[in-house]
């Protein structure tokens, strides 16, 4: 928590304001930042100076982790925040390889799980890494990236969080997870949850313990119309100690996440949180 507060802060008083094309809006920006996250000892990383919610957050990791390519689906495991981009995005709604309503196209999961080789078979790149590593097996390549530029106009959105290495030390699995743009008062702390669940997973689904998290931020802004609350009265408050993440032990296979997994196998305790804060979301 307190690298995150020291992140914003960093933000206010030391941030350029840059020109966002995408959303016609300023932002408050710093380049590179680096979060850590201590898996191995279950310090959760969610925000305590407002009220978070990590539901949505693994609803989506598991959505990306299914390989998943429809709001409808994200939907149904309880999580909305990719309506926004299949139906309200107008370069989105006019671009010709658009399926449909809820439509997503080849983004994320569907890259992780899909990744179209040039003579149109398909990578399983999540599969490839968990099998080595129930092997044993740490090539220095245990990557899995959802950014392929080749495919930009196939979906509604570039990743933001593109790609996730994993490595392997003795009986301990680490995680470097790459993000290329982040928003911090809003959209950041779904991106913590998921990096320290993905480590958590992945771990437990190979049979290592997890060890640390580490979480690579490229651009980190706070848009113009956020600023006013994070100053004023987000970094005004005091944290709260970290809550923990509790997973159902009967996941233990990558088949297991694929079928029958959902956010009621996942618990958080011991959250204190101040009050929420609407921030103001950007499409």
């Amino acid at each position: 928590m307190k690298q995150y507060l020291e992140l914003c802060q960093r933000i206010v008083d030391e941030g350029e304001w840059i020109s966002n094309e995408r959303t016609g809006k300023r932002c408050l920006t710093v380049i590179n930042a680096d979060l850590e996250y201590d898996v191995e000892n279950n310090q959760f990383p969610m925000i305590t100076t407002r009220k978070s919610f990590w539901k949505a957050a693994i609803a989506e990791l598991l959505g990306y982790l299914r390989g998943y390519d429809s709001a409808a689906q994200f939907r149904e495991i309880g999580c909305n925040t990719w309506n926004a981009n299949a139906n309200d995005n107008k370069d989105w709604l006019n671009n010709p390889h658009r399926k449909g309503e809820d439509d997503m196209g080849r983004v994320y999961g569907v890259q992780g799980r899909s990744w179209m080789r040039p003579d149109g078979s398909t990578l399983d790149q999540l599969k490839k890494i968990v099998d080595d590593l129930k092997r044993g097996v740490d090539d220095r390549g245990e990557i899995m990236t959802f950014y392929n530029p080749g495919e930009f106009e196939l979906g509604c959105l570039r990743p933001c969080m593109h790609t996730h290495h994993f490595s392997l030390l003795g009986d301990k699995l680490y995680l470097n997870s790459i993000q290329r743009s982040a928003d911090l008062p809003l959209g950041i702390n779904f991106n913590q949850c998921q990096v320290f669940t993905l480590l958590a997973l992945v771990a437990r689904i190979t049979g290592y313990k997890p060890g640390k998290a580490y979480h690579k931020i490229v651009n980190a802004h706070i848009y113009e119309d956020q600023l006013e609350l994070m100053r004023d009265v987000q970094l005004k408050r005091e944290p709260f100690p970290s809550p923990q993440l509790h997973i159902n032990p009967d996941i233990k296979s990558l088949e297991d996440i694929e079928t029958w997994v959902s956010t009621d196998d996942f618990e958080v305790t011991d959250y204190q949180h101040h009050d929420p804060i609407k921030y103001p979301f950007s499409v």
